[in-house]
């Protein structure tokens, strides 16, 4: 062999690992920020399924690196800043105050967001048609569910007259929720407004409501309060509190009443918006969306474990009954 002939077979020896290395370093990441507690669920696996319709399976052709706050905003700061260092290709920013993070650390890396306040209220696009940043993703709005919510759980409890609503002191989306419930006092009854942003909290939250003779609790919405459902379903079951949430998980785990968006469809949405980004989408073109169709779930066990009669036109508008 000719010595020419050695020194590029040699050659191409040594730039194959390097090409390799190149093609791997080459995959896109996805940086998902939750502010809430670590573990799989609805939103993960919509987000996935999400990505999977553009073409995109983790681990194959695309990576996530998670970040989750277990329920420390003061937290979510760093973890931002954490992706943004890594040069992540998108952010998927779940919860207001995560959100709100990820826009502080960058405003050049593309960000899908879940948000339940108002998006353009708070600043975080110009309008829903054309976000114009770096920002889109889904307005959930939950603030102006919880009219309905309430007026479900009258009908549900027609006796009761001292209401209370448990928020999260931490979130930025409280303000909104609190100002919706205040037409609780319209309608000739009471209202309490309890504070929870921890697990401690929570159970003092509990305490309270059966001190001050609470008879129906609409919990607000809050990626801590979903994170925490287990531990709120029980406290309702515990003393007996007819209880309204905003996702079906909680019924599906003993709650009472549920009604809100599909939480794996909201993020099977931006899964797909993640997708198309990578495909080369700018979120300033991509309108900020919200849910269109909400569940009604009942569960006919806790209703009957707290003595309700559930009414026919609850069960009539249900979209899943469970007993």
């Amino acid at each position: 062999m000719r010595r020419r002939e050695l020194m590029i077979l040699l050659g191409g020896a040594m730039t194959a690992p390097r090409a390799l290395r190149a093609q791997q370093r080459a995959m896109p990441v996805i940086g998902s920020l939750y502010n809430n507690y670590a573990g799989p669920g609805p939103a993960v696996a919509g987000f996935r399924q999400g990505l999977s319709e553009t073409g995109y399976i983790d681990g194959q052709n695309v990576a996530i690196e998670y970040r989750f706050s277990e329920g420390r905003n003061d937290r979510l700061p760093g973890l931002a800043a954490d992706l943004v260092g890594r040069r992540v290709d998108v952010i998927l920013a779940a919860g207001d105050p995560a959100v709100l993070a990820a826009k502080n650390a960058t405003s050049t890396i593309p960000i899908v967001f879940s948000f339940a306040g108002d998006p353009v209220e708070q600043g975080l696009v110009v309008s829903f048609a054309r976000p114009g940043g770096n920002l889109t993703g889904m307005a959930i709005m939950f603030a102006e569910l919880i009219p309905k919510r309430f007026e479900l759980l009258t009908e549900l409890v027609p006796l009761a007259r001292v209401f209370a609503l448990i928020v999260n002191p931490n979130s930025p989306g409280t303000e909104p929720m609190m100002r919706e419930m205040q037409e609780a006092r319209a309608k000739g009854v009471q209202l309490r407004v309890l504070k929870a942003g921890t697990e401690s909290e929570i159970d003092g939250a509990f305490t309270t409501l059966v001190e001050e003779h609470v008879d129906a609790l609409v919990v607000s919405n809050d990626t801590f309060f979903f994170s925490a459902r287990d531990q709120l379903v029980v406290l309702a079951e515990r003393h007996a509190v007819p209880t309204s949430y905003f996702s079906r998980e909680f019924a599906a785990v003993g709650g009472l009443i549920s009604y809100g968006p599909n939480i794996h469809e909201v993020y099977r949405n931006l899964g797909v918006y993640a997708g198309k980004i990578l495909d080369g989408a700018k979120p300033a073109d991509l309108p900020v969306e919200q849910p269109t169709r909400f569940e009604l779930v009942v569960n006919l066990r806790t209703a009957a474990a707290l003595g309700l009669t559930v009414p026919p036109s609850i069960l009539a508008r249900a979209d899943e009954v469970i007993e």
